[in-house]
């Protein structure tokens, strides 16, 4: 029957109260020969260490399955473990402080590869205590079979067996846990890693299962890339969620913007508020093919963040590709506005500005002069006569679809990108 284990330590914080003074047993012949029982019998156990192994295994088999499971997997490793910690067990009671460095690193060792090999921490304890019941018990049915007598002594020395069961199932459990997190650092150490290389796009195609399988993603799905800036949103998971909610997605936060790698289930574009959290910028890049493709998926969003206002807010890369255009080649846009807009360069900065305003309100009115004219606060024959004269100055008609098309980008040009120092 398995015994109670009670852990006669415990964890303190602060310093460590001095011991108190106890007052001598009157046992000392009683102990004296307590002890010389318990050498005997714990000799015999260092004899028959094999069988007492295998009797071990046998209850581990019977009463604990993921013991059963080790054992199918590996019944050697497992007979060499259980022998170890055994021969520590018994050895201790009769030299306890010779061995007690030994045997704790012996159960150190046990408790960080358990945990390494996934095995439950309660199957180790269980494990641990069946060891200590059997080392209990074989003590008792020895010195029963050899002087049935002295049976009665041991109860003075059970502490003893029972201090190190309790001492041995803390230290293994603090073996575990430390290990445990250290492993789970390490996992997360990964995870980052291989996210971080998907989104530069410099990951291996041989790494791509393992990062299927870390980021619970598959390979070969569809994605899209949403960056976030401003506000830390994604340290928070409930505003994770709503950020792209209903929808399974990875998160990586990075140095300027975080990132939420969003599977594309069913053709059917994930949903991401146009409001959001006050001063939060929220690039949608567009979709593409496979976990091989986040890179590019990525820089689409990066895309859509920059031409997010800094006020806040979303934008989706699908719905201002022009814009797009223009952002993701800043060379080439400074060249089409200054070519453009060259020619107003004589004039005035004051007065080119009411030319280029009124132009831009008047796009912005699909090209009608009576809304552009309520919006700018003059008559509609005003905003007429702006026009003409910016096509005489500049030589263009806004008739011409090409030409209007060349304005178009350069006002966008004018507006997102940064204007050089004159």
């Amino acid at each position: 029957m398995q015994h109670a284990v009670r852990p006669r330590t415990l964890l303190r914080h602060g310093p460590v109260p001095a011991p108190r003074t106890r007052a001598r047993r009157g046992r000392s012949l009683i102990d004296a020969d307590a002890l010389r029982v318990l050498h005997g019998a714990a000799r015999a156990l260092l004899d028959d260490l094999p069988r007492l192994t295998d009797r071990l295994l046998a209850l581990l088999q019977e009463r604990e399955p993921a013991y059963r499971a080790a054992v199918e997997e590996d019944a050697t490793a497992t007979w060499q473990e259980a022998h170890r910690s055994l021969r520590y067990s018994v050895t201790s009671l009769l030299d306890p402080c010779g061995t007690r460095d030994a045997a704790r690193r012996c159960s150190w060792r046990i408790g960080a590869t358990r945990a390494e090999q996934g095995l439950p921490l309660d199957a180790l304890l269980h494990a641990f205590r069946l060891g200590g019941s059997l080392v209990w018990q074989s003590l008792v049915d020895e010195t029963s079979r050899t002087a049935p007598e002295d049976v009665r002594l041991l109860v003075h020395v059970a502490s003893d067996v029972w201090d190190f069961v309790d001492e041995h199932c803390i230290l293994v459990a603090d073996a575990y846990r430390h290990t445990e997190r250290h492993l789970a650092r390490r996992r997360e150490d990964r995870v980052r890693l291989l996210a971080a290389t998907l989104l530069d796009g410099t990951g291996r195609i041989a790494d791509l299962p393992e990062a299927a399988l870390a980021l619970g993603l598959p390979e070969h799905g569809r994605y899209l890339v949403v960056a976030v800036g401003g506000a830390r949103l994604t340290a928070c998971p409930r505003a994770r969620a709503a950020l792209v909610p209903d929808v399974r997605v990875h998160w990586h936060p990075g140095a300027d913007a975080d990132y939420g790698i969003v599977l594309v289930e069913d053709g059917a574009e994930p949903v991401v508020p146009d409001e959001q959290a006050p001063g939060a910028r929220v690039g949608v890049g567009s979709a593409v093919r496979g976990l091989a493709a986040v890179g590019e998926a990525r820089r689409l969003a990066d895309t859509a963040l920059s031409l997010c206002p800094e006020t806040g807010g979303t934008v989706r890369l699908s719905e201002h590709l022009p814009a797009a255009l223009v952002v993701s080649s800043p060379g080439l846009g400074t060249a089409l506005a200054d070519r453009v807009f060259g020619p107003l360069a004589d004039l005035e900065p004051a007065d080119a500005e009411v030319l280029l305003d009124t132009l831009a309100t008047w796009l912005a009115c699909d090209g009608s002069a009576q809304r552009a004219s309520r919006r700018l606060y003059c008559h509609r024959n005003t905003v007429l006569n702006r026009l003409r004269r910016y096509e005489q100055l500049t030589g263009c008609s806004l008739s011409r679809p090409s030409d209007l098309v060349e304005v178009t980008l350069a006002l966008t040009a004018r507006t997102l990108l940064p204007r050089p120092p004159h």
